[in-house]
């Protein structure tokens, strides 16, 4: 593949994106390379719509086939939620740690068999002419009663993951990139990119 924007300012996903593709992709650009470059609102109902309104529009404007994501946590007993509004769950500048003892505090009276949830991703990619596929990848858990490890950020320290009984702040980084819900959808997208039919 020729060129490819990964549509993002953060440079710690920005470099796990460059690892993973540079053996794919000539040239790579993230939203550093292009200043005057504002991404709409996540206004989506899902990861997914999200994910588009991100990658279409960073495409469109540079004429660069672009990839963006979105994801977040879904817990069962909360119908789902706080799912694309993870990031702002306790607020719209909430932190980590405010978004997690909001979590505790609705889970509060809840039994450990119905803690069961999620971690979604959905990775959208758009060429400039608008159109979009999208891949999408999950990590299934349950949410513990107090917070554990030290490995990770966001909902990480009260996401258990059942078949190692660690939770994700837990689990080495390693482990983590390979069973993440981001590492499988974007395991998918380069077995797309692989077969050149793009």
């Amino acid at each position: 593949m020729k060129q490819l924007l990964v549509a993002t300012s953060n440079r710690g996903k920005f470099g796990e994106f460059k690892a993973m593709l540079a053996p794919r992709v000539a040239e790579l650009f993230s939203l550093a390379d292009f200043p005057q470059l504002t991404l709409p609102p996540e206004t989506g109902r899902t990861f997914a719509e999200n994910a588009i309104i991100k990658a279409r529009h960073a495409a469109r404007e540079t004429g660069i086939p672009t990839i963006a994501d979105d994801s977040g946590l879904e817990v069962d007993y909360l119908g789902g939620r706080p799912g694309v509004l993870s990031a702002r769950f306790a607020g719209e500048s909430a932190t980590d740690g405010e978004n997690n003892s909001r979590l505790l505090l609705e889970l509060m009276h809840v039994d450990r068999k119905q803690r069961g949830a999620r971690f979604a991703c959905c990775i959208a990619f758009c060429q400039p002419d608008g159109s979009c596929l999208t891949f999408s990848g999950q990590l299934a858990g349950s949410i513990i009663e107090q917070p554990r490890g030290s490995n990770g950020f966001g909902y990480d320290p009260l996401f258990l993951v059942s078949e190692y009984d660690q939770t994700l702040a837990e689990l080495d980084s390693t482990t983590k990139n390979l069973i993440s819900h981001r590492a499988k959808a974007f395991q998918r997208f380069l077995e797309h990119i692989s077969t050149g039919d793009f």
